[in-house]
């Protein structure tokens, strides 16, 4: 099996903050991997802007210690890494000044796809944006691109989008999500749609439960400024699990097409039900044998931001009506793990005497690590002495039965920026998805904010607070074993 390199058009691709971490870590070496597959094409170029008083060679020799760094040393032939940097240009630019859009106007080709990466705190977003209409670098078939956090309640996301809204069409915004871009969560619509075995069964008559799982063997160090204004709920739920939601929960689009798409993941989010104060357990993490607790990380020893929430969520329609979705993720737990488990309900009847050995089938969707998916179902256990049954799982690991393009499949932000390229927004949210799921994500903060709700101490490599099971056990159900 030979991976297909879907080719894109000549583009001149600015990256704002090109000198910051995410650009070193990500964006670049992303980029470095598809000159490799082929994928840019030979005039494209790729242009850094910062604040940085650096020379061309210099930002080059950046980007050369980055490659270094974060690309596997057996894809950096010395040949194709000198000729990728050959296609990088730099402009030292000031977001909220002057300096440096006359030279980025001269720099940036009319007659190719232009896209913007404003790889910059949200604070800069209207400065830039504002400056590349006013200098008319961007034109109406120009494409921005911006990280998150889209705000950080449904106030501040209306007014960052009105922001955008005054240079940019929707059609040219690209809110990036890179969980979107793993291929495992894009399979969950292939899964679905794509095969007659699951479509029929994707309602509350076969399903039991859903739990999405996003945990973490890391702390907040070198982000608790930063995460103790935010918090689990707006750092991971109200974006990450809230798409990962969406894709397991929505109608077939008519069509796969980015608004066909679009529409029905906001349906969802629109049917979600006011979270209870009974149904949601907040946690932080406290000091262990191997590390400081969340308090010192913060540096604010009265912080109550959480660094865990599990929740349960209910959707207020026909096909999901009954059907609890847990959601937990955090910090500092007992496995790196990210996985997406649906549960399905018992057969009507059983006729076997060994109801002890019967478990329920399971589809369990694995995004990290060693991306896959296993479907758990019940055979005969294999011997003499009548029909005993057992668990087995049918197991797809990519790794594994993908062995041949495995190496040729971009990572997320890899795939994201091509799609920016080639203009499909299919996996980036638009405006008023974003702008939902704060106000179904509001409530629930504005709620345990006035009730004064502390987040409960937990172990640091544990699965979390003890109150988290509860929440499973009062509903006769339990959460599966976080691991690697």
């Amino acid at each position: 099996m030979v991976s297909r390199v879907i080719p894109v058009d000549v583009f001149d691709l600015v990256i704002f903050g090109a000198t910051g971490d995410l650009a070193r870590r990500k964006i670049l070496p992303g980029l470095y991997r598809r000159f490799m597959a082929g994928q840019m094409p030979e005039d494209s170029r790729v242009i850094g802007a910062a604040r940085a008083d650096l020379t061309e060679a210099a930002f080059r020799d950046q980007v050369r210690a980055a490659l270094t760094e974060f690309v596997a040393t057996d894809h950096l032939d010395p040949a194709m890494v000198e000729a990728f940097l050959a296609r990088l240009h730099y402009v030292p630019i000031d977001a909220t000044g002057s300096t440096g859009w006359v030279e980025l106007k001269g720099l940036v080709r009319p007659d190719v796809v232009r896209a913007f990466y404003f790889s910059v705190a949200p604070s800069l977003f209207g400065d830039i944006a504002q400056r590349l209409s006013e200098h008319q670098i961007a034109d109406a078939w120009s494409r921005i691109v911006v990280e998150k956090p889209f705000g950080r309640d449904l106030v501040s996301a209306k007014a960052l989008n009105a922001v955008l809204a005054r240079h940019f069409a929707e059609a040219q915004i690209y809110r990036i999500d890179h969980y979107l871009g793993k291929e495992t969560v894009q399979n969950l619509m292939a899964v679905r749609f794509a095969n007659i075995l699951f479509e029929p069964l994707w309602k509350a008559e076969y399903i039991d439960h859903v739990q999405i799982t996003v945990a973490e063997t890391v702390g907040v160090e070198g982000r608790g400024a930063y995460y103790d204004k935010s918090g689990a709920m707006r750092d991971m739920v109200q974006n990450h699990m809230m798409q990962l939601l969406c894709l397991i929960a929505m109608e077939p689009p008519y069509h796969f097409d980015p608004d066909a798409v679009r529409d029905e993941k906001l349906k969802v989010i629109r049917a979600l039900k006011p979270v209870q104060a009974e149904d949601i357990v907040r946690g932080q993490y406290g000091a262990g044998k191997d590390g400081a607790g969340y308090v010192t990380h913060s540096e604010n020893p009265a912080s109550r931001t959480e660094s865990y929430v599990a929740l349960k969520a209910q959707i207020s329609n026909w096909r999901w009506q009954g059907v609890p979705f847990y959601l937990r993720t955090g910090k500092r737990l007992r496995a790196r793990a990210s996985e997406i488990a649906i549960t399905f309900k018992q057969p009507p009847h059983a006729i076997f005497d060994d109801a002890k050995g019967w478990h329920e089938n399971v589809l369990v969707i694995r995004l990290q690590p060693n991306e896959g998916m296993n479907l758990m179902v019940m055979i005969k256990e294999p011997g003499p002495g009548g029909m005993r049954l057992m668990q087995v799982p049918l197991d797809m690991s990519f790794a594994d039965a993908l062995a041949e393009v495995a190496e040729d499949v971009p990572d997320a932000y890899e795939r994201l920026i091509m799609d920016v390229i080639r203009g499909n927004q299919t996996l980036f949210m638009r405006g008023d998805e974003v702008e939902a799921a704060w106000a179904w994500t509001d409530p629930i903060i504005e709620g345990w904010e006035a009730r004064g709700d502390k987040p409960q101490s937990y172990d640091p490599g544990s699965s979390g607070p003890e109150d988290a099971l509860m929440l499973m056990h009062r509903d006769g159900r339990r959460w599966r074993e976080i691991k690697e």
